[in-house]
């Protein structure tokens, strides 16, 4: 009894506490699941916290306000494609194959079902809060264009392809790899697709684009 004791009082003392990162991560999560749910001007912060299961107070530290929160919902999603297309884990690879990777995860972001339900809700109350539409262009479009525009300059650089314009053509291939397929879903007239017909469908576009565009 008294060995069982002393384990207990060991045991004992201030609850491991969770690093700030992984708090934050459960915001976006909760606010991602808050602002498909109910839109940007209905959501509010005390039901993302609510939903999160974390205090006000510690959420008001880490996002000071509802449109911050919703950038960061963006650059976590932004920030996975960054990782995907590193430039270092690129260019290991060939021509086809680097290509081929961007563009399926260009297309795992956005043709997702998150991504397409943000984009709608920023079209949605873009004139309310035009603040959405300058963060998503800014945060979303830019970003990824800037990323491909960059691998494509590179591979001008090396000789590889034969392209004017790097920012034109990364633009020209993002609307070749997801516009009709993104417009069909947030129309309502076509489906989400699923990995496997986005991973031919970057496959498809990749060669289409080289065939073009190959030195």
């Amino acid at each position: 009894m008294g060995q069982n004791s002393a384990v207990q009082k060991r045991c004992r003392g201030r609850p491991q506490v969770r690093p700030d990162s992984e708090t934050l991560h459960l915001l976006v999560e909760a606010a991602t699941a808050e602002f498909q749910a109910n839109g940007f001007a209905a959501t509010t912060m005390g039901n993302v916290a609510q939903r999160a299961g974390i205090s006000t107070k510690t959420m008001y530290r880490l996002v000071p306000c509802k449109a911050d929160l919703f950038e960061k919902v963006i650059s976590e999603r932004i920030g996975n494609f960054m990782l995907a297309v590193d430039p270092v884990s690129l260019d290991k690879l060939d021509l086809t194959e680097a290509l081929e990777r961007i563009l399926i995860s260009f297309g795992t972001l956005t043709l997702s079902r998150e991504t397409i339900g943000l984009l709608r809700l920023v079209i949605g109350e873009s004139d309310r809060f035009p603040e959405l539409a300058a963060a998503f262009h800014e945060i979303a479009v830019t970003q990824t264009t800037n990323a491909i525009a960059g691998w494509l300059e590179r591979q001008r650089q090396r000789g590889l392809l034969k392209i004017d314009d790097p920012f034109r053509s990364a633009s020209a291939i993002r609307g070749m790899m997801t516009m009709d397929l993104q417009r069909s879903a947030m129309l309502g007239v076509g489906h989400v697709p699923e990995p496997d017909e986005i991973e031919a469908r970057a496959k498809f576009c990749a060669r289409l684009f080289l065939d073009g565009c190959r030195a």
